[in-house]
């Protein structure tokens, strides 16, 4: 199974628009043309189809991460405690 594939799924799974998936990716700061995007959903046999690489797939899972649940809060870490030996 290619990326493509994953993406291809994962976009009729969740009822996703090419401008959601724009949207999406821009959550993370990862700019995509929607004429560049269509060429990754034709067919693989088609003159204009694109590999969906690696990075494109990360930064979309990425950014489906922050659409579903929002951005995270930044969460105030306790240092540990150092006791101080004499």
């Amino acid at each position: 199974m290619t990326n493509n594939d994953i993406l291809k799924k994962l976009r009729v799974a969740l009822s996703l628009k090419n401008t959601d998936i724009i949207d999406i990716l821009k959550l993370v700061d990862f700019d995509i043309t929607e004429s560049e995007l269509g060429a990754i959903f034709r067919a693989d046999d088609h003159p204009n189809y694109k590999l969906c690489g690696d990075q494109l797939l990360r930064n979309f899972l990425n950014g489906l991460i922050i659409y579903k649940r929002g951005p995270a809060e930044d969460k105030h870490v306790a240092k540990p405690e150092r006791k101080i030996l004499r």
